[in-house]
C-alpha cells in the first residue's frame, strides 16, 4: 500500500488495562505509523491527565486546524473511562462526556478509515463507529456468547454492524460465532505478537508448567488439581500468573510459584516454560494465551474448544483435553513430562504458525484490507472537457424524484405536475413512477421550457427499489437488484438509489449496495419524506465515504410537494453532463409538512371515490391553466 491514509483505531477497553485487543491496536498501529500512515487510536482511559489533554487537543484541532496525529508513529486519545465491556455492572449507555468526545473527535478528524474492534453496544467502539464518515472496519476478537447475549436488541446491533464495510475475525471459531449471530463476511486476519521470543532447546531436566490466568476462575482450579494428579516420579514444577488471591495446598506450595500479572512477568514465565495450559471450560476462552505460548516455543495444553483446536491444528501442535476433565489433563501433562522428544515434535509443528505472529504480517493483510476498500470509491476526478463545456452554462433548480398519475399510489397528472413545476422555478426535473415509464414519456413531450429526465423507479424482487435515470424503455418490476442495475445500464442509463436507508419504504441493505456499489452513479441523500431523519444523514455517509455524487428529490406524490428539496447545478445534456454537474451541485432544502403532503396524498389516492377522480383531475388542470 504505497498511498498515505488516515486511519483512527478504536477499543472499547481501557487503554491502561493491556487487554489482548490492546496489544493487538498498539503493535499493529506502530507499525502502520512506521510505514508512513497517519494513525491515532481512541481508547477508554483511566488516566485523567491523558483525558484533559486529549479533549484539548480535539478542541484546538477544530478550531485552529492543529494536526492530531504525530508524524512516525501513533498518537492516542483518551475519551474518558468506561467499564469493561463484559462488566456486569455496564449501563445502558456511554457516559455522555465520552460520548460527545467521540463525536467530536471523528467530527474534527474525518478519516480515510476507521477500525473499530468488538463495536458492541455500549462501547467506544459501537459510538465510534455510529458516528463515523469513514470507510469502516470492523475487527471481532474472541468474542463469547456471554457478551453476544448482552445484545438484547440485535436487530438494532445488526443495523449498526450493518455500516461496517468490511470485517475481520481474529480466529476462525470467533468467525464461525459471529456468523451464526450476526450473518456476514468476515475475514479471518490471525493475531500478532509482542516480539516473539528466539526459541531455544530446552534442558531436558525438570519440566515447567505454566499458567497465564486470563480465563474464567474455574480454569484454574481445574489446572491446580490437575497438578495434585501427577505422578511421584516426575519432575516439574509451575508458575501462576494471576491477579487473584490464590491458597495452594501444603503439596504444592514448594513446587508452584505464584507470580503478579504484568506483561514482564507473564513474558518471563513463559518464556521459562515447556508447557503452557489454557483450562478454560469454554465461558472465557483466552486465544491470546495459546498463542503467546506457540510463539515463545511452549507446547501449549488446551480444552477442546474451537477456538484452541483450530490454533493448535487438531492436535499436532499441542495436546487437547475435554472442558473440566482433570484427569485427561493431568495424563496429558505427564505425558509431556516425560518425553522430550514429543515436547520437540509439537514444538516443531507448531513452527509455521510461530513464524506468523509477527506485526508484519498482520501489517501486510491488514494494508491489503483498506486497499480493497479504498479501491472501492469512484473516481471523482472532474474531466477537463466535460468541465470547459458546463463552465458557461446557466445554473438551474433540479428535481430528481417524483410521481404522476401513472403511479399506482399517486393521483397527479402530468399537466399539474409540469404547470407547478414551472411555477415554483424548477428547470429540469425527472419523472421517476413507480415500475412505468410512460407518465415520463408524456411529461417530455408536453414540457414547456423545463428538462424532462425519462425515469423509473423500479421494484426489485426482494432488495428495494432503484431508479434509473435517462432510461427510454420500461423495466420490468421484480428482477433482483443486480439484473435491474444491468437494465438500466443496456440503456446507457444512470443507477440512482433512492432513500437507500429508509426502513420505513422498502430498501436495499448495506450488504446489498456494498456488492453493487461501482454500478451505482448517484445516490439520493435527502428526502423529505423520510419520517426519521437519521436515514437521510446514513445516506449522506455513504455517498462521502465511497465519493459517489449525492442527490435528492422531493419524492413528490402530490404536486404541493414539489421542489421542497432541490438540487442546484449547471444546464447538462446528458448522462455524462448530469453526473459531472451533479458532483459540483448544491442540495436546498424547503421544508414542508410532511404531514401535509401525507394527508393530500391520502386524500388524492385512497379517500377520493373512484368516480369522483375524473372530476377532480378536470378542476386541477383548469386550475394549473389559469396559474400559467
Amino acid at each position: 500500500m504505497t498511498d498515505r491514509v488516515s486511519l483512527v483505531q478504536v477499543t472499547p477497553h481501557p487503554w491502561e488495562a493491556r487487554h489482548a485487543v490492546n496489544l493487538q491496536i498498539d503493535g499493529l498501529s506502530r507499525e502502520l505509523a512506521r510505514r508512513g500512515h497517519e494513525v491515532l487510536v481512541l481508547a477508554p482511559s483511566q488516566s485523567t491527565e491523558l483525558v484533559r489533554e486529549s479533549r484539548r487537543d480535539i478542541r484546538a484541532a477544530r478550531e485552529e486546524s492543529a494536526p492530531l496525529h504525530t508524524e512516525g508513529e501513533p498518537r492516542v486519545l483518551g475519551v474518558g473511562e468506561v467499564l469493561p465491556l463484559a462488566s456486569g455492572r455496564r449501563s445502558a449507555g456511554l457516559p455522555i462526556d465520552v460520548a460527545r468526545t467521540i463525536e467530536e473527535a471523528l467530527g474534527t478528524i474525518v478519516p480515510d478509515l476507521l477500525h473499530v474492534y468488538e463495536p458492541f453496544a455500549p462501547s467506544t467502539s459501537s459510538a465510534a463507529l455510529r458516528h463515523s464518515r469513514a470507510l469502516n472496519v470492523g475487527t471481532f476478537h474472541a468474542p463469547t456468547e456471554r457478551i453476544l447475549s448482552t445484545q438484547l436488541a440485535r436487530r438494532v446491533v445488526a443495523l449498526l454492524l450493518g455500516r461496517l464495510d468490511a470485517r475481520t475475525a481474529s480466529f476462525e471459531a470467533t468467525r464461525d460465532l459471529m456468523q451464526r449471530f450476526f450473518p456476514g463476511d468476515y475475514r479471518v486476519v490471525m493475531p500478532a505478537m509482542e516480539e516473539p521470543s528466539a526459541v531455544t532447546a530446552r534442558e531436558p531436566a525438570a519440566v515447567r508448567f505454566v499458567f497465564a490466568d486470563e480465563e474464567e476462575r474455574p480454569a484454574l482450579r481445574v489446572f491446580l488439581r490437575a497438578l495434585r494428579r501427577l505422578p511421584d516420579g516426575l519432575d516439574w514444577s509451575a508458575s501462576i500468573v494471576t491477579g487473584r488471591d490464590v491458597t495452594l495446598r501444603s503439596t504444592l506450595e514448594d513446587r508452584v510459584v505464584v507470580a503478579c500479572p504484568g506483561r514482564e512477568e507473564a513474558a518471563r514465565a513463559l518464556t521459562e516454560a515447556d508447557v503452557a495450559v489454557s483450562a478454560s471450560t469454554g465461558t472465557a476462552p483466552a486465544p491470546d494465551a495459546v498463542l503467546r505460548a506457540l510463539a515463545d516455543g511452549v507446547v501449549p495444553v488446551a480444552t477442546r474448544l474451537p477456538v484452541y483446536e483450530g490454533l493448535l491444528d487438531e492436535g499436532r501442535a499441542g495436546l487437547l483435553f475435554e472442558p473440566g476433565d482433570v484427569d485427561t489433563l493431568a495424563a496429558q501433562l505427564a505425558r509431556l513430562g516425560g518425553d522430550a522428544s514429543l515436547r520437540q515434535r509439537m514444538r516443531d509443528a507448531g513452527a509455521p504458525t510461530r513464524d506468523r505472529l509477527t506485526f508484519t504480517r498482520l501489517a501486510d493483510e491488514t494494508e491489503e484490507i483498506y486497499r480493497n476498500l479504498i479501491a472501492r470509491r469512484h473516481d471523482d476526478r472532474e474531466d477537463p472537457k466535460v468541465s470547459a463545456r458546463l463552465k458557461p452554462r446557466r445554473l438551474i433548480d433540479v428535481d430528481l424524484h417524483m410521481h404522476t398519475d401513472h403511479s399506482p399510489d399517486c393521483a397527479t397528472p402530468v399537466e399539474v405536475l409540469l404547470s407547478e413545476a414551472k411555477a415554483k422555478g424548477l428547470g429540469a426535473i425527472a419523472v421517476t413512477d413507480h415500475n412505468e415509464v410512460s407518465g415520463a414519456h408524456e411529461a417530455r413531450a408536453k414540457a414547456d421550457g423545463i428538462q424532462v429526465i425519462v425515469a423509473e423507479e423500479v421494484k426489485t424482487a426482494d432488495q428495494g427499489e432503484v431508479i434509473g435515470l435517462f432510461i427510454e424503455e420500461k423495466i420490468p418490476r421484480g428482477m433482483t437488484l443486480a439484473e435491474t442495475i444491468a437494465a438500466i445500464k443496456a440503456q446507457g442509463g444512470l443507477v440512482y438509489v433512492p432513500h437507500p436507508f429508509d426502513r420505513m419504504h422498502s430498501v436495499p441493505d448495506y450488504e446489498h449496495l456494498l456488492a453493487v456499489i461501482d454500478d451505482i452513479d448517484a445516490i439520493e441523500v435527502f428526502n423529505p419524506r423520510v419520517a426519521i431523519n437519521e436515514f437521510n444523514e446514513e445516506a449522506v455517509r455513504f455517498a462521502a465515504k465511497y465519493r459517489i455524487p449525492a442527490g435528492a428529490g422531493s419524492d413528490a406524490h402530490v404536486a404541493q410537494g414539489l421542489g421542497s428539496v432541490r438540487i442546484r447545478m449547471r444546464q447538462f445534456d446528458g448522462p455524462e453532463e448530469f453526473l459531472h454537474s451533479l458532483r459540483e451541485a448544491d442540495i436546498i432544502r424547503r421544508p414542508a409538512s410532511l404531514l401535509y403532503v401525507q394527508a393530500l396524498k391520502f386524500l388524492q389516492t385512497k379517500a377520493t371515490p373512484p368516480p369522483a377522480r375524473p372530476a377532480v383531475r378536470a378542476r386541477r388542470v383548469r386550475r394549473a391553466g389559469r396559474k400559467s
